[in-house]
């Protein structure tokens, strides 16, 4: 555009010397002074944008994510590069505010059952309470609750890493999940249902386990799958009533060793403007405590490295309509297609 408009100028004012019989020199003089006018204003235009987004930079690179660069509705190279730094800002921005809610809640996490067991040990150091089975039961079941709660953190981290690896294999599913449910109900009987987040002392609900057909496989990594089942079957305890019931159904897939699950509860339910927000961490819903005796609501991280599992294997986890209670579906692809 600056050398079509210099040219122009210049042909213009020519024509016109040669009319008017004016002198070239001042043609010469007249012509410079045009291209140096519209130089300038070019190159405002382009330097101005760039000193903005260099000021925005710098305060990105000191921790201010609130600032962003104007014009990135330009159809331009410069749009473009405005378009990416916001986005790179809004990305830093949820980062930087994931990670101080993450420790924040780590140290709410961390500071119950600290404060809990330092009340005991205190009473005991100070004789107001014996050092009997029972008040020992109680100081070991807070570090339990921290040991718990640590390896859940261990696990964020190691798959925030990706240094967990998927080793999957074929598996029949009816002895799996039966022997997941046998490993949810002792732990009820004898502690407290702790299959990942939670500590409870439900043993008034009832876990059913509906496999069909019954000989049927599924091909994913057991582990992961376990953590997956567990957490989903605990937080289902965590919000069933009374006498309540748990429901794992499994249905053979679409693809080949593809596995459907399904865990249902007879509680409240999601309400649905929250059902996008489940799976995040730390996350416990709008209710201000989980329904049923004996639940202390967890630490909000059970339904995270549920997804997380989920993910891994390529599948898909979710909230489903549900009539009654609480649905999720979980979809896991079985042996992945070969390519060619």
């Amino acid at each position: 555009m600056l050398v079509v408009v210099s040219v122009l100028i210049t042909t213009g004012l020519l024509m016109v010397a040669l009319r008017t019989e004016t002198e070239l020199r001042f043609i010469t003089v007249f012509s410079m002074i045009a291209t140096l006018l519209i130089t300038q204003f070019v190159a405002h235009g382009l330097t101005a944008p760039l000193d903005e987004m260099n000021t925005v930079a710098k305060g990105i690179s000191h921790g201010d994510y609130t600032r962003r660069v104007s014009g990135a509705d330009r159809r331009d190279e410069l749009g473009d590069l405005a378009s990416t730094i916001n986005r790179m800002a809004d990305d830093l921005e949820a980062v930087d505010r994931h990670r101080k809610e993450l420790v924040a809640n780590v140290s709410h996490e961390l500071r119950t059952p600290i404060a809990a067991l330092r009340a005991v040990l205190e009473n005991v150091v100070d004789g107001v309470s014996a050092a009997d089975p029972e008040t020992m039961r109680t100081a070991l079941k807070q570090t339990e609750r921290l040991g718990r709660l640590v390896e859940t953190l261990l696990d964020l981290s190691r798959l925030d890493n990706g240094v967990l690896p998927l080793k999957a294999r074929r598996f029949e599913v009816w002895p799996y999940l039966s022997g997941v449910l046998k490993e949810a109900n002792l732990a009820a009987s004898q502690r407290g249902l702790s299959s990942g987040s939670g500590n409870h002392t439900r043993t008034d609900v009832h876990l059913h386990l509906d496999v069909s057909p019954p000989e049927l496989t599924a091909h994913a990594d057991a582990e992961r799958l376990h953590q997956v089942v567990a957490n989903l079957i605990d937080n289902a305890v965590k919000h069933s009533p009374p006498h309540g019931r748990v429901t794992v159904r499994a249905r053979r897939g679409h693809g080949p060793e593809s596995l459907d699950l399904e865990i249902q509860d007879e509680g409240p339910g999601i309400p649905e403007q929250e059902r996008h927000r489940v799976f995040e961490r730390f996350n416990r819903g709008s209710s201000p405590s989980p329904h049923g005796p004996g639940s202390d609501g967890g630490t909000g991280l059970g339904l995270a490295i549920a997804s997380w599992a989920v993910d891994l294997h390529g599948g898909r986890i979710g909230v489903a309509e549900s009539v009654r209670g609480c649905l999720i579906q979980v979809t896991l692809p079985g042996i992945p297609r070969a390519r060619g």
